[in-house]
């Protein structure tokens, strides 16, 4: 039998042979000794083949494959390339038993691990790049580097948990600070109580207490002036008021006021962490609303994520079966009893519920369960839905109410398949006017994009233009040019006119007046076009100042007294 090494490296596969199989096995300590010299390494290891990837995402893909246990085709092709037809007489040597019960299911190549194997591949790695031609131990650095960062990278990225990551951390925080806030809380009772101890009695509540102990501070400065702020935060006057009393026939001792100063400190201390809390505790709300509405709606949201995090995710709570979300919490309990063969628990951390709260003690175990049951589907709708919504939580919490009622009065509860039509239908509503609103979010965030992105060319355009003064100075330009050019045109005019006079064509006169005038000679010389001068009438009307009327005016007196003169001389 053949022994063959198969070895996955960041550059590629590589399979080798060994030399002296059965000697090799006898000998496992020698073989330790030769690992870690190249010279006896090289005697005992021959590389057969080795095929690099050809680029970092296929080398990505072929390491996504092997630690799933999934065979690629690059490593279905290398080895039925390089490895002898006859696949009884080998036996292949894989570092992974995953990859090995894989590769021998689908290829039927008999697969080994641990021992001797385990020996070699560590041999392997070690003189990995002294066995392949042209591998330097720098490059193989670089691509094993290269490869650890992007498949962490990808394995975070595609984390199908990661939604639930948040709550999971939430919820861990809150019942973190539960804990540490009634501990921090009894301390503070038990020293301020030496120099108050009526307090205690007075006010159950630890935050309200701290909130106390804070403002409060001497207990001998206690007056009516500070009634109306004791009965703030007291929340109720005939506290306040039992509070003043009690300050002023106390039997407690005196404190100095450097104590009392520590003692305020740590109190505002424990008032913060208690408003943390909340603000904690209003977070996981929105959070499980968005996450999981209908297990939320349910079962409330502390005990939904509880859940959650008990299972490790969404995902894994809706692979559970209900009669595991029914135990899930209670696995010591459980396995005790099934050690010592009594009862089973009935409940876990569902046991937390108001509905089991409810139930009578014969009702509690039936309860559970049914309670179980609804929890699991609660969670498979909100793990697999598209648009989640809390409307079949609603409708779950409303059965498990009729059912909770039934145990009581026996009142017939609907049945299951009339409920979840009813959810159905208001499912689909509900799913639609969430991807109305969306969609109207978006129409709204690409409005507000436009109106941006038109600020900005408007604010460019301005920067880009120029002062508003010279952009008079530049529409006062073009007028003074026009005043120029009219005592040329009034020339040619009356050039024009005296021959035509010479000729002896009086009515023609009038007709040219009307018609736009060129110049004879320019028009010889082609320096101005006709289409230049049969704008100059069109230009006039933009002319609105009183001293452009008033030269128009002079012009037009002046014409006529030449065409007088003309028509004696004629």
């Amino acid at each position: 039998v053949l022994l063959h090494v198969l070895f996955e490296h960041a550059v590629g596969y590589a399979l080798l042979a060994l030399k002296e199989v059965e000697e090799i096995s006898l000998l496992l300590p020698q073989v330790e000794e030769c690992v870690l010299n190249l010279g006896k390494f090289h005697n005992i290891v021959r590389l057969v083949a080795f095929s690099p990837f050809s680029s970092s995402q296929v080398a990505l893909e072929n390491a996504n494959a092997v630690s799933e246990g999934v065979v690629h085709e690059d490593l279905r092709l290398f080895l039925e390339t390089h490895l002898p037809s006859k696949k009884k007489k080998v036996l292949l040597g894989v570092g992974d038993p995953k990859i090995g019960a894989a590769i021998q299911e689908e290829l039927g190549y008999n697969c080994q691990t641990g021992g001797v194997i385990a020996e070699v591949l560590r041999g392997v790695r070690l003189h990995f790049h002294n066995l392949v031609k042209g591998l330097t131990d720098l490059s193989a650095c670089k691509a094993q580097l290269g490869l650890g960062h992007s498949y962490s990278r990808a394995k975070v990225k595609f984390n199908v948990n990661r939604v639930d990551n948040m709550i999971i951390q939430s919820i861990s925080l809150l019942d973190q600070l539960d804990k540490d806030i009634n501990t921090f809380s009894m301390r503070v009772r038990e020293w301020y109580g030496y120099h108050f101890p009526e307090l205690v009695k007075i006010i159950n509540d630890n935050a309200t207490y701290c909130r106390l102990a804070q403002f409060i501070g001497n207990r001998r400065e206690l007056n009516e002036e500070k009634l109306e702020k004791l009965e703030e935060l007291t929340m109720d006057g005939a506290k306040a008021k039992a509070i003043l009393d009690a300050s002023r026939s106390s039997m407690g001792m005196d404190i100095s006021a450097i104590d009392l100063i520590n003692i305020e400190s740590f109190s505002s201390r424990v008032v913060s962490l208690s408003e943390y809390r909340q603000s904690l505790h209003t977070y996981l709300r929105s959070k499980m609303s968005q996450v999981a509405p209908s297990l939320s709606a349910l079962i409330g949201e502390a005990v939904g994520a509880r859940l959650i995090a008990h299972a490790g995710s969404l995902t894994n709570l809706a692979k559970y079966p209900a009669s595991t979300v029914q135990i899930l919490g209670a696995e010591k309990a459980l396995f005790r009893a099934l050690k010592t063969r009594g009862n089973t628990p009935k409940y876990g951390l569902i046991f937390h519920s108001t509905f089991i709260g409810r139930a009578a003690a014969k009702n509690k175990g039936r309860i559970s369960r049914y309670l179980a049951n609804k929890c699991s589907i609660a969670s498979r709708i909100d793990c697999f839905s598209e648009v989640p919504t809390s409307v079949f939580g609603e409708k779950l919490r409303e059965q498990v109410e009729e059912r909770l009622s039934f145990y009581e009065t026996g009142e017939i509860p609907r049945k299951n398949l009339e409920v979840m039509k009813e959810a159905m239908v208001q499912a689909e509503e509900a799913a639609a006017e969430i991807t109305r609103k969306l969609e109207k979010q978006e129409k709204k965030r690409l409005k507000k994009e436009k109106k941006r992105l038109a600020a900005v060319a408007l604010a460019s355009s301005e920067n880009s233009s120029s002062t508003p003064e010279e952009c008079e100075e530049t529409s006062e330009r073009p007028k003074k040019k026009k005043k120029k050019q009219k005592p040329q045109e009034e020339e040619l005019v009356s050039s024009d006119l005296e021959e035509r006079a010479g000729s002896g064509s009086l009515p023609k006169r009038k007709k040219s007046l009307s018609s736009p005038v060129s110049d004879p000679e320019e028009s010889g010389n082609k320096k101005i076009p006709k289409k230049k001068r049969k704008l100059s009438p069109k230009e006039e009307p933009l002319s609105s100042g009183p001293e452009e009327a008033a030269v128009s005016k002079s012009s037009g007196s002046k014409k006529k007294k030449k065409l007088q003169k003309l028509s004696q001389e004629t």
